[in-house]
């Protein structure tokens, strides 16, 4: 059975053809679509009328790849910009009638236990606690676990496009601007730092493609070139030096 996966995020619009196996599946395919579904809305809550175009155009794009494979079902999830918009149903509405398949709004809460059960398809936990950090265009999430589950989790709406709009970041950011993100960080993190010096997690797990570009930075500040090696180790120092 092959099966057509669309995540509707607030930046990209990713697609994933899928056939399962007998023992776990296999990857036919693996795309996405620049979209900035929150640009110039995602402050108030609501998707312009231009993203909704973005959104559609994307969409029929990945339809037309979709086209190319014996796909049997197609599943489509929506996160941050969607659930949090006064007009996401209407968005949703519109793409069932246009593209005739239902798309499912996944709360933050539930998006951060998709997250863990994707990670824990790739990375084998040990007994002491670890933390998964999702960096999205419209929330964060944060999931502390181990071998035996989840221990604790929360979902901030925090993404990387929401602070863009918020603070009208200036290119490159300015150390005034950084400062003015920690404080609001460490504001709006405060549960987050409470239990962590409870629970301890000794190992950060990037599930985004943040860290790509972060590893990818570090490597070429030491004359490497990038790899993209999956679950390559980010030592502390040297990400230290990039914030720096």
């Amino acid at each position: 059975m092959i099966t057509a996966i669309l995540d509707f995020g607030t930046n990209t619009f990713n697609l994933l053809i899928a056939e399962r196996q007998e023992r776990g599946f296999k990857i036919l395919l693996s795309s996405k679509q620049p979209v900035k579904l929150g640009r110039g809305g995602i402050q108030v809550n609501r998707i312009t009328p231009d993203a909704f175009e973005r959104g559609f155009v994307a969409i029929h794009n990945h339809m037309e790849t979709i086209r190319g494979y014996e796909v049997d079902e197609i599943r489509a999830f929506a996160t941050s910009a969607i659930r949090n918009a006064t007009n996401g149903e209407e968005f949703t509405e519109e793409v069932y009638r246009r593209f005739g398949f239902r798309t499912r709004i996944i709360p933050g809460d539930r998006e951060a236990e998709l997250i863990y059960k994707g990670v824990r398809q790739a990375i084998a936990f040990g007994e002491e606690n670890a933390m998964i950090l999702d960096i999205g265009g419209g929330s964060i999430e944060f999931i502390i676990c181990n071998n035996r589950g989840i221990v604790w989790k929360q979902s901030f709406e925090l993404g990387m496009a929401r602070i863009i709009e918020l603070y009208k970041l200036s290119d490159p950011i300015s150390s005034e601007e950084v400062r003015a993100l920690e404080n609001y960080f460490r504001q709006e993190l405060a549960p987050l730092r409470e239990v962590v010096k409870k629970e301890r997690p000794l190992t950060l797990i990037g599930a985004s493609g943040s860290f790509d570009t972060f590893q990818a930075l570090i490597r070429h500040r030491k004359g490497l070139e990038s790899d993209h090696y999956f679950g390559r180790e980010i030592l502390l120092k040297d990400y230290a030096k990039l914030h720096k």
